[in-house]
């Protein structure tokens, strides 16, 4: 007998709450625009409205793109020139040469500074032969100088890819140097 009461009290409140909830989704639905949960809106300028595009933008600089690539390889080496990826991107862009070039040579000369001679602050083994060294006082004066020689005396003769850049950077090719440093410049792409 109860599941009699139960199955009739089922299939007569359905119809109601079901009724019930029609309705009531048709009144809120009719309802004025402009209106928030029965007030008025009207006059009100909220400051926190999407914008009518609904398309999400993220813009990157490209500048800011090329520091954080470097930023990324000197990072997963454990480089000490991290700190100086802006540096790096920011004298390859002043001096319109590839900014994937520093770090690439970096590499090749001592691993990105782990065998750079003590106090040297010269990760790239410039004017380093026989017993010749070129000291630098810090790291920014070592990425300006070198990256505007590489401009002015390589760049401006004609001298652009790593293949090229040897003939005078190292002359002798040891270690298959343009081979390693165009390899490492692709890593950073």
């Amino acid at each position: 007998m109860r599941k009699i009461a139960a199955l009739v009290g089922f299939f007569t409140l359905t119809p109601l709450l079901l009724i019930f909830s029609l309705s009531l989704l048709l009144n809120i639905s009719s309802s004025k625009k402009g209106e928030v949960l029965g007030e008025s809106t009207q006059g009100i300028a909220y400051a926190a409205l999407p914008p009518a595009d609904t398309t999400i933008q993220n813009i990157i600089e490209e500048e800011d793109s090329k520091v954080e690539i470097v930023r990324q390889f000197f990072a997963k080496y454990s480089s000490s020139l991290e700190p100086y990826s802006a540096d790096i991107v920011a004298a390859a862009r002043r001096y319109d040469i590839d900014f994937r070039l520093l770090p690439a040579i970096a590499m090749q000369e001592s691993t990105l500074c782990k065998k750079e001679i003590a106090n040297s602050h010269n990760c790239w083994g410039w004017g380093i032969y026989g017993g010749k060294v070129i000291k630098f006082n810090n790291y920014p004066e070592a990425i300006e100088t070198i990256t505007k020689t590489l401009s002015t005396k390589y760049r401006d003769k004609g001298l652009v890819t790593p293949f090229e850049i040897v003939t005078l950077y190292n002359p002798r090719n040891t270690n298959n140097w343009a081979e390693n440093v165009t390899h490492i410049m692709e890593e950073l792409k």
